[in-house]
C-alpha cells in the first residue's frame, strides 16, 4: 500500500464554492481507477471548524504504486492539478494498516489527519520499530472501533519517520480525536479497490 497527499493551501478569500463545484465535476474521474483503494476529497474553509486556511487536500491510499506513478507521471490525472496550481508537492507514505469502522457502509463526510514523529528506537536489538508498529496498529485497532468511523488509515513515512492517522467518519458524526487533528469536509469518495485494501 502507498498514501500520498498533496495539500494546497489557498487564498485567505478564495472562493471555496469554485472548489467544491471543481471536486463535483470531476469527483467520478477515479471511481473506478485500477490500482487506487480510495481517494478521499479534502477540503478546509477559512474559519469553519476550527481551521485557519482555505485548503484542498485530496488523500489517496493506493494497492499498487504502478497505478499512483501513472497517476502523478503519465498523465493520469496529476496533470490537472498541475494545470491549475502548479506542480504541488506530493507527500507519500508507506501503508501500515487500512481498518474498515463500523460505519464503512454510510456516506463518509468528515476525515481527520493525524501527523506525529515516531520516537527514536531504544531497543539494544533493532526490534523497536516493529514493537512500535505493533503498538501503533493495535492503537488503529481500537480507534477504528468506534462506530462512527469508515475508515482508518496509518501510514509512514520512512524519511522523517512521521506517521500519519487519516480517519472517515460518517455523516452527521462529531470525531473524538477533532482536538488533536486537522479536520476535513468530505465532499467525495472514490473507493474503487477499498474493500481490497488489508490490514
Amino acid at each position: 500500500m502507498f498514501a500520498m497527499q498533496y495539500p494546497i493551501t489557498l487564498p485567505s478569500d478564495y472562493d471555496m464554492e469554485i472548489l467544491r463545484k471543481r471536486v463535483q465535476a470531476a469527483s467520478s474521474m477515479l471511481d473506478d481507477r485500477a490500482g487506487l483503494g480510495f481517494k478521499a476529497y479534502l477540503l478546509r474553509e477559512r474559519g469553519v471548524a476550527g481551521s485557519s486556511v482555505n485548503e484542498y487536500a485530496p488523500f489517496y491510499v493506493w494497492r499498487d504504486p504502478a497505478a499512483a506513478a501513472d497517476f502523478l507521471l503519465r498523465g493520469g490525472g496529476f496533470q490537472n492539478i498541475i494545470r491549475s496550481f502548479g506542480r504541488v508537492p506530493v507527500r507519500t507514505w508507506l501503508g501500515a494498516s487500512v481498518l474498515a469502522g463500523p460505519a464503512r457502509g454510510e456516506r463518509a463526510a468528515v476525515a481527520t489527519r493525524r501527523t506525529a514523529l515516531l520516537p527514536a528506537d531504544e531497543s539494544q536489538d533493532g526490534t523497536g520499530l516493529q514493537e512500535l508498529m505493533a503498538r501503533e496498529t493495535e492503537a488503529l485497532r481500537a480507534h477504528a472501533a468506534h462506530p462512527d468511523v469508515h475508515t482508518a488509515v496509518l501510514a509512514v513515512d520512512p524519511q522523517s519517520w512521521q506517521s500519519v492517522r487519516l480517519t472517515l467518519w460518517r455523516e452527521g458524526a462529531e470525531p473524538v480525536d477533532a482536538a488533536e487533528t486537522d479536520r476535513y469536509a468530505v465532499p467525495h469518495v472514490s473507493a474503487p479497490e477499498l474493500e481490497l485494501l488489508g490490514v
